[in-house]
């Protein structure tokens, strides 16, 4: 039997084009989603010629809501699997200061992703069957004054895996979150990343086949990072609010 399409919406990320070779070396047809999707004519001819599958690309842009209903129907197969591999980081100081910057981080992490899924789940809920990737972050399982407005809007992507999780548990329909922690990826390269904490976009992908292939519903890329978290939110607000971490 053969395997179903794979949609990557984000794929020109370094985590989403993991993701796609991943999938394709396991041979499923590959649905490349992105702005400006034909920029990824390269990477589609070298999946395509490595890994011996359909390839094709779509536009996609997470933050045009009103365009999602249309993109889904485009599509030239229902997908087997979405994995949502869109982010931006911004910047906290910068993003402070500017609303119209914090807004974009806000919509680009939660709003955007969270509306394409819901449209994509719904589609899956009438077939009854389906798995929904999101790429959420730790960065959303406390606020800190460092990233709040990024893991704001993860926090809130977290919640909305959390729930749709729940409202497809009976459906035939699985729905997992990622929380990779540090990813060493164009997005973070002006950063100073621990290696013990940082993952491989490779791993991401490793980690994302895996737990939809076993059914896992929340997943830390690298397990210490459950560790890390645990504590982080143990720690008492009165000292919390005194620490820059």
């Amino acid at each position: 039997m053969s395997e179903g399409p794979v949609l990557i919406l984000g794929a020109r990320s370094d985590i989403g084009m993991a993701v796609a070779h991943t999938y394709a070396a396991l041979g499923h047809p590959i649905q490349l989603a992105a702005r400006n999707a034909q920029d990824l004519e390269k990477a589609k001819t070298d999946l395509e010629i490595r890994h011996q599958v359909s390839v094709t690309l779509h536009e996609f842009d997470v933050v045009d809501l009103d365009s999602h209903d249309g993109f889904v129907e485009t599509l030239p197969a229902s997908p087997e699997i979405v994995v949502c591999a869109v982010g931006l980081l911004g910047q906290q100081e910068n993003d402070e200061q500017d609303a119209n910057a914090a807004v974009l981080v806000m919509r680009s992490n939660f709003e955007g992703p969270a509306n394409i899924l819901g449209a994509l789940a719904n589609r899956f809920e009438r077939r009854g069957s389906g798995t929904l990737v999101g790429i959420s972050s730790v960065a959303g399982e406390r606020g800190r004054a460092t990233n709040y407005i990024y893991g704001s809007a993860k926090a809130g992507f977290t919640a909305f895996l959390s729930g749709l999780r729940n409202r497809m548990a009976k459906k035939g329909v699985h729905v997992v979150t990622v929380l990779p922690g540090f990813v060493d990826t164009k997005m973070t390269q002006e950063l100073d990343l621990p290696e013990k904490l940082t993952a491989q976009p490779s791993e991401v992908a490793d980690a994302i086949e895996r737990a939809v292939r076993k059914k896992k519903n929340i997943v830390y890329v690298k397990p210490i990072w459950a560790i890390v978290m645990f504590v982080i939110k143990a720690i008492p607000e009165a000292i919390f609010k005194r620490m820059r971490i």
